[in-house]
């Protein structure tokens, strides 16, 4: 009975008021959906905007510690030329070929003669040793002093000691002037280069101090003693 009433009355009323309900029904269930959907879609984007901020930071975590490794990276870059070049001028063995091997270079470019060529004793000081090597040198005093420039120009350390000139044409020893460019001399002379100590090697000062002895009087900077001289 309650039923047929309500429809009854239902029946009674206007097709506006209808309406009026019908597109009320329609709202209330709408937003009914909109607010559930929603809330369901702003938690993700939420969940997802969090997720975001977290891969950002971890992106600049990744560019910082590549920039560091990027300088880090260069660094060694450097370091290891620098050990290089280091290792030109003060090798870590005598490397006497190649010492010769320089020599012999310079001496062909300045048009002077390697006539002969001793190597000498290695002498050890505290931290490096001398390789020396007796030099015998023909050429024009022009060939010889740009033999001898040129020795400065190359990477290894070289110092160039005891030198004695003769000039060929009188045999009697003097020095030739820059001017006489065609004076033909002979050039004796004691090329000495360097190497670096390894740690396990004692230089001077060290093996003295194991040993608890005194450095010999007037023994520092003594000329090595030449080998016997070997022709070409």
């Amino acid at each position: 009975m309650a039923s047929l009433k309500l429809k009854g009355r239902i029946g009674e009323l206007s097709i506006a008021i209808k309406l009026a309900i019908g597109i009320g029904f329609v709202v209330v269930l709408a937003g009914a959906y909109f607010f559930v959907l929603f809330g369901d879609v702003s938690s993700e984007l939420a969940t997802k905007a969090t997720e975001l901020e977290e891969q950002q930071a971890k992106l600049n975590d990744a560019e910082a510690a590549k920039r560091e490794y990027n300088k880090d990276l260069a660094e060694k870059a450097r370091l290891e030329a620098l050990a290089r070049k280091q290792k030109k001028v003060l090798p870590d063995d005598a490397e006497m070929p190649t010492f010769l091997s320089t020599i012999q270079s310079v001496a062909t470019i300045s048009g002077a003669t390697l006539a002969s060529w001793a190597p000498g004793e290695e002498q050890k000081e505290e931290f490096y040793a001398r390789v020396p090597m007796q030099l015998k040198l023909e050429g024009k005093f022009h060939q010889v002093a740009k033999f001898f420039h040129g020795i400065g120009m190359v990477d290894r350390i070289i110092n160039m000691e005891n030198i004695t000139v003769h000039v060929k044409d009188g045999g009697a020893e003097a020095k030739a002037s820059s001017e006489d460019k065609g004076t033909m001399v002979t050039v004796e002379c004691l090329a000495t280069a360097f190497r670096a100590l390894a740690k396990n090697e004692k230089g001077k000062k060290r093996r003295q101090a194991a040993e608890g002895a005194p450095p010999p009087e007037g023994e520092h900077g003594a000329a090595p003693p030449a080998a016997e001289e070997k022709k070409e």
